[in-house]
């Protein structure tokens, strides 16, 4: 992906999305030709020069000190996702690889402790949102994703491509469009990741949805929160949900499920968890080998 292009359009849509009157700035009485603010304003409010903001979206202004990145973002009043995404945009552009990145591993311990969670769905998300490693209960709610070829093993994918995540995924066009904002976030930490810019080309070609969700640069990182599933042999289930980054794979992601103890859901997980029957896969790590 061209890093250029996207930190010129990243901010481009953040500007456009910050009027005069939220940005504390008083009226001029011109007739205004974009919908948010001007070049010049973004640049006075960060405190730079208009010609040096220009270079800035245009991709021609080399690596800025932290203390502009920092002057950008509370003008441009960035949440902490954003900050990282424009951190990442505005890092100095490094070659890309020639060699293919080294397959993600599962550790043995993580993928035991996903079958002590045996009472609540839980997975491991690596890089470009791949399903890493699952347990029963995440299977029987969402999909079989060890039943899939490797290169399916992917929650956007998921949510986009697969029919039955329509009716399976609460609040499917939310979810759905926060899964994009996670993988908006995910091409500016790597640019140069072929699996990702062939996954967007897909879903490009194949979600009817996707574009609009990519081309408004929106980025997200969900560390908790809440999901509603139906299922079709049990119905309806609510579930608060918890990320883990993992402390020695920052590219990997631990995510919880939990249900109210006593609730209908913690019954309905109760009865699936009884209707499936743990298999050898149960116990081998998982890899996105390629």
């Amino acid at each position: 992906m061209d890093r250029g292009s996207e930190l010129a359009d990243f901010l481009r849509s953040r500007r456009a999305r910050l009027t005069p009157d939220r940005a504390g700035l008083a009226q001029d009485g011109r007739a205004r030709r974009v919908p948010g603010l001007r070049r010049e304003e973004a640049a006075r409010l960060a405190g730079v020069s208009t010609e040096y903001y220009t270079r800035l979206e245009q991709g021609r202004a080399g690596n800025p000190s932290p203390e502009v990145v920092e002057a950008l973002a509370r003008a441009l009043q960035l949440d902490l996702a954003e900050r990282e995404h424009l951190t990442d945009l505005l890092a100095r552009p490094t070659p890309a690889r020639r060699a293919p990145v080294a397959p993600q591993r599962v550790r043995p311990g993580l993928h035991l402790m996903l079958q002590t969670l045996e009472h609540v769905p839980a997975f491991i998300l690596g890089r470009r949102t791949d399903v890493l490693a699952t347990n029963r209960l995440a299977r029987a709610v969402l999909t079989d994703f060890d039943a899939l070829p490797v290169p399916q093993r992917n929650l956007t994918r998921y949510y986009l491509l697969d029919p039955d995540a329509r009716d399976r995924v609460g609040d499917w066009a939310q979810i759905a469009a926060e899964t994009v904002a996670i993988l908006r976030l995910e091409a500016g930490r790597h640019p140069h990741d072929r699996r990702l810019t062939d996954l967007v080309g897909e879903l490009t070609l194949r979600s009817p949805e996707f574009t609009n969700w990519w081309n408004d640069h929106r980025v997200l990182r969900r560390t908790h929160g809440t999901k509603r599933y139906h299922h079709p042999v049990v119905g309806d289930l609510h579930f608060a949900y918890e990320s883990f980054q993992l402390p020695d794979d920052p590219d990997q992601t631990l995510c919880v499920y939990n249900a109210e103890p006593g609730s209908t859901t913690a019954e309905s997980l109760r009865l699936l968890s009884s209707w499936t029957t743990p298999g050898p896969r149960e116990h081998a790590p998982f890899t996105d080998a390629r």
